[in-house]
């Protein structure tokens, strides 16, 4: 039986609308997009000397256990051109497990859900978009709530024009 899984995605380096769109075409077959919340430009998150980023979420469902869709995530990461560096540094693409049904996993390579899900206003705000009342299985709290918590002023939606015919931007 699929598990439902929250995927965050976030980019700031290169074209990062096409880094988004690269990220969600690569994640098919094993993870299966049901639905994708609006794009935000949201303010570094961490280490602020670097440019602003793409962030949005994604729900979907999938057949692989955490261990399985992690070791998915990281590889889509290498071929889309992450290179690791410092943490909360810049990054063009960026795929991090935020729930996987209501499990709750604490191993080393992997914490279900996101350990810190619920201060980071640029997962918050585009995970409210899909699935306000989703309750954190540890904190117990909808995620409209969590939202209320944190400081989104600096997250905007991302505006892109249309694509139309003869229009290659």
């Amino acid at each position: 039986m699929p598990h439902t899984v929250y995927i965050a995605l976030g980019t700031n380096l290169g074209e990062r609308l096409a880094n988004l769109e690269s990220a969600i075409a690569a994640l098919a077959p094993e993870v299966r997009v049901r639905a994708e919340s609006p794009v935000y430009e949201t303010p570094p998150w961490g280490y602020a000397d670097q440019p602003a980023f793409l962030n949005m979420v994604v729900e979907a469902e999938t057949d692989l256990d955490p261990g399985a869709l992690l070791g998915h995530l990281k590889r889509l990461e290498a071929e889309l051109g992450r290179v690791e560096s410092f943490r909360y540094g810049p990054r063009r693409i960026d795929l991090d497990i935020l729930f996987y049904d209501d499990l709750i996993l604490d191993t080393p390579p992997l914490v279900i859900p996101h350990p810190r899900l619920h201060e980071r206003a640029f997962v918050l705000v585009p995970l409210a978009d899909l699935a306000p009342e989703l309750v954190h299985p540890v904190l117990g709290r909808h995620i409209s709530e969590l939202l209320e918590d944190v400081d989104a002023s600096g997250i905007h939606p991302f505006l892109q024009l249309p694509k139309q015919p003869g229009n290659n931007l």
